[in-house]
C-alpha cells in the first residue's frame, strides 16, 4: 500500500496533505506533485474562489464524492487560508488508502 507520502493514516482516519488551487476551472484531482521541499502533496483544483471559505468548502465536497464518503467525514484541520492544506477523511483506512492511491495514480 504505497501512499507516496502524502497520507498519514490514524486510527479510523487518515489526513492528506494537498495543495488546491481555486478559481480552477473546475472541481477534480490532478495527482501529486512536489513540493520545493521534498515533500509529496495531492494536487486538487475547484471552481470556487477562495471568498468566505468556499473554496474549502468545495475541496471537502470533492474529497468525499472522489473517495466515497459521506460529506460529514471530511474536514479541513489546517492551512485554512493556505494553498496547502491537510485534510482529514473518517472512515476504513485501508480502503480510504487505497481510494486515494488510485486517485492519484
Amino acid at each position: 500500500m504505497s501512499d507516496g507520502g502524502f497520507i498519514r493514516a490514524g486510527d479510523g482516519h487518515v489526513v492528506v496533505q494537498l495543495r488546491l488551487t481555486p478559481k480552477g476551472g473546475s472541481d477534480r484531482i490532478d495527482g501529486l506533485g512536489e513540493l520545493a521541499d521534498g515533500r509529496k502533496v495531492m494536487l486538487a483544483r475547484v471552481r470556487a474562489a477562495p471568498d468566505k471559505g468556499a473554496a474549502n468548502a468545495a475541496l471537502e465536497a470533492l474529497l468525499a464524492k472522489a473517495v466515497g464518503v459521506p460529506r460529514s467525514a471530511v474536514s479541513l484541520i489546517s492551512g485554512h487560508t493556505a494553498r496547502l492544506k491537510s485534510v482529514r477523511i473518517d472512515g476504513e483506512v485501508a480502503d480510504l488508502v487505497a481510494r486515494l492511491g488510485r486517485l492519484t495514480g
